[in-house]
């Protein structure tokens, strides 16, 4: 007979919304209340900050901009598809931490007790290559001259010891990208009243009327653009640690993730916590839920959107049809010269200057919630006596390390870069659409289950994320007998 503790739903206790979660990998969670949601909301603004300012270097600064350097404006529209199948995904995930103090990640572990490491590896996959420190070096060399190689590796160790001596990490992580976008915002307005003339605003019309599938650029490349239109592949599912840690919902009995070096961590157990169904827990989720949609239309798909669309906009008037540019990010390069000829030698420099900043900043963030994830995934299921912060700590250094190697290996093109980290988001997210019903569905009390239209949005997010991740594979397997 099985322990009471391998229940099945079918044999859950109604009184008990804990017995509707499996726990032969993890622990059941413990039965609290909701936290109230809270009534100075402006405090909680922050994980959607985070996600933009995280996303807006790869698609935003780099593919979707390379993009209309080479084919104009007719795939910015796919930009607003991949961000709005983004928010599900994102609500997805975060409906679940704010309902246990868990990941999502975790939630999927007790389905199979591998999958946080699958999804784990996954994002090192994507990220091992430091595709947006190598970026950024690339931006510093057209402001100072040096060399890419070296410069990339001081960034990354500089973002290695930012993460490991910041006393509480998602604090300074979202200072540093409240900074990045208020750079970023910047531009856009200079690029508005300096950079765009009354023709360049009526070119801004074909992003509408004149959408196209640019094929001849191949589906890798269309693949990294839709997977990170705004954040991508384990950056979605970051969300999940960056809600907990700023106290979301369920998140606020969980410790946050701080230095082992500059403060002492708190231990946290394996397991989160559930609420029972009643009326004043569900109003209480209803606050939280409405709250947290809110703070993602309005910071990660507004935000996103603006910069990509501008961004874009920008590739499109300065550098678009030029015999000169090549398929790599040095468009980057002839678009900043291309600036200093029509707006002023100024304005070409700002350019360069907060794209470098921008990537930084995307590094910092990158190799934060990679190391985030895998730590959370080492705690939970392989190594619960270990402090989640120390393990923090060695993934961080051990992430930095591997792209130093990476990086004086010779692999230092950006885009080439980010179009094997994008690929690799892309298939994730496939996976991980389906997961979010399985246990949104199975796990979570039926009054804030997912249903209706959210539903259909995954079913959607499986079949786009799906298929281009097929034809992807079809694509690069096709190159290797040519």
């Amino acid at each position: 007979m099985n322990d009471a503790h391998d229940r099945g739903p079918a044999e859950a206790d109604p009184s008990d919304p804990s017995d509707a979660f499996p726990s032969k990998y993890v622990p059941r969670p413990t039965v609290r209340d909701l936290p109230p949601p809270p009534t100075g909301q402006w405090r909680y603004i922050g994980p959607g900050i985070v996600a933009a300012g995280v996303g807006m270097a790869s698609g935003e600064f780099i593919l979707f901009p390379y993009i209309s350097s080479q084919v104009g404006l007719v795939f910015v529209w796919a930009a607003l598809i991949g961000l709005v199948t983004q928010y599900f995904l994102n609500m997805e995930i975060e409906r679940y931490t704010l309902a246990t103090g868990e990941t999502a990640i975790t939630g999927f572990s007790r389905l199979w007790k591998h999958w946080g490491l699958v999804f784990a590896a996954l994002a090192y996959f994507a990220n091992l290559w430091p595709a947006w420190a190598t970026s950024s070096a690339t931006l510093v060399t057209y402001l100072f001259g040096g060399d890419v190689a070296v410069i990339a590796t001081v960034i990354l160790i500089i973002v290695a010891l930012i993460l490991t001596l910041a006393p509480v990490v998602y604090n300074a992580l979202e200072r540093a990208q409240m900074i990045k976008i208020a750079a970023l915002l910047v531009l856009l307005l200079v690029t508005a009243v300096f950079a765009f003339g009354g023709s360049d605003w009526a070119d801004a019309r074909k992003i509408v009327t004149e959408p196209g599938f640019p094929s001849e650029l191949g589906f890798a490349v269309l693949l990294g653009a839709l997977a990170f239109a705004g954040a991508g592949g384990g950056q979605n599912l970051v969300q999940s640690n960056w809600i907990r840690d700023k106290g979301f919902g369920m998140g606020r009995y969980v410790p946050k993730i701080v230095s082992p070096v500059t403060h002492e961590p708190e231990a946290r157990g394996r397991a989160g916590f559930i609420f029972r169904p009643t009326e004043e827990n569900l109003a209480h989720w209803r606050g939280w839920w409405r709250f947290a949609n809110r703070e993602q239309l309005s910071t990660f798909v507004l935000i996103s959107f603006l910069s990509i669309t501008f961004m874009s906009l920008l590739a499109y008037v300065t550098v678009y049809g030029r015999p000169d540019l090549s398929n790599d990010v040095s468009f980057l390069e002839i678009e900043g010269n291309a600036l200093k000829e029509s707006v002023g030698p100024w304005f070409g420099t700002f350019f360069w200057a907060v794209g470098a900043v921008s990537m930084f900043a995307a590094a910092l963030g990158i190799v934060d919630y990679t190391s985030r994830l895998a730590a959370d995934v080492l705690k939970t299921s392989y190594l619960p006596q270990m402090s989640e912060s120390k393990l923090y700590a060695v993934l961080v250094w051990g992430l930095a390390l591997i792209g130093i190697v990476v990086i004086l290996a010779g692999m230092t093109q950006p885009l080439t870069l980010a179009i094997i980290a994008a690929c690799s988001g892309g298939t994730m997210m496939f996976i991980y659409s389906g997961l979010l019903i399985a246990i949104n569905r199975r796990m979570l009390p039926k009054a804030i289950r997912i249903r209706g239209f959210r539903l259909a949005a995954l079913v959607w997010s499986i079949l786009l994320f799906g298929v281009l991740a097929a034809l992807t594979f079809n694509e690069q397997v096709r190159k290797l007998f040519e």
